[in-house]
């Protein structure tokens, strides 16, 4: 028997009492709300208390990473704004996500710079997520460079420290099982104190980014990252 799914997606405007941000530290005001709604299996508490954890996932081994939420997370955080989950086993969850309203006007947006910058160097990539590793070298690929791949900290620092005299620059995912981003770097520098890295992540520049980066590493972007940022924000660090 085949059982029908249903995604719902709805907007509307709210305006939030300090009552209802003071727990998130946001200011009170106007804000957009964006639900999604599905007739799903649902959460029990146990699992909606852990939903945003780096890494946690009910999924089976090899079939999720558990970063999905935890990337939403950041990137929602970063815009001041939240999540709200409602779930109940067997009957679905319905998230909120709430962002504040700008008050500017809108003004035409001129057309992006869509000059990309390329290089004959070889790159490091390292992360953790299949999907990253596929788009990542693509575009490293199209930008003209050589990739070497690891899928782990403890993978790329067996692979810099055997080819440390080919690879001009690496790109480190940030939040990785085993052998996180700083520990990965600091262990490169080890190696070679003018090791040049791109840290990446799909949480946003404060904490934890901000400490390696004041321990020397070059450069930080964001995920999911385009060819053009990509492109300079490598340049950056190779030049």
């Amino acid at each position: 028997m085949l059982t029908v799914r249903e995604i719902t997606l709805a907007t509307e405007n709210a305006v939030l009492n300090a009552t209802a941000v003071e727990p998130y530290h946001l200011e009170p005001g106007e804000y957009v709300m964006i639900s999604v709604q599905d007739t799903g299996v649902g959460m029990d508490a146990a699992v909606r208390r852990r939903i945003f954890e780096p890494f946690f996932t009910t999924k089976e081994m090899g079939r999720g990473t558990g970063l999905g939420l935890a990337s939403a997370y950041g990137i929602i955080k970063n815009h001041n704004g939240f999540i709200e989950v409602e779930s109940k086993k067997g009957v679905g969850t319905t998230f909120k996500i709430y962002l504040p309203i700008s008050g500017q006007n809108v003004s035409r947006k001129e057309p992006e710079d869509s000059h990309v910058v390329k290089g004959p160097e070889t790159v490091l990539l390292v992360d953790d997520e299949h999907m990253i590793i596929e788009v990542g070298v693509e575009i490293l690929k199209a930008l003209g460079y050589d990739v070497m791949l690891a899928n782990s900290g403890e993978e790329a620092v067996d692979i810099y420290r055997n080819s440390r005299n080919q690879i001009d620059a690496v790109v480190l995912d940030m939040i990785m099982p085993g052998m996180g981003g700083g520990e990965t770097f600091d262990q490169l520098k080890e190696i070679n104190p003018e090791v040049k890295v791109l840290l990446s992540s799909g949480y946003s520049i404060d904490g934890m980014a901000t400490d390696i980066l004041e321990r020397g590493c070059k450069q930080f972007i964001q995920k999911p990252f385009d060819i053009r940022e990509l492109s300079r924000k490598l340049r950056d660090v190779l030049d």
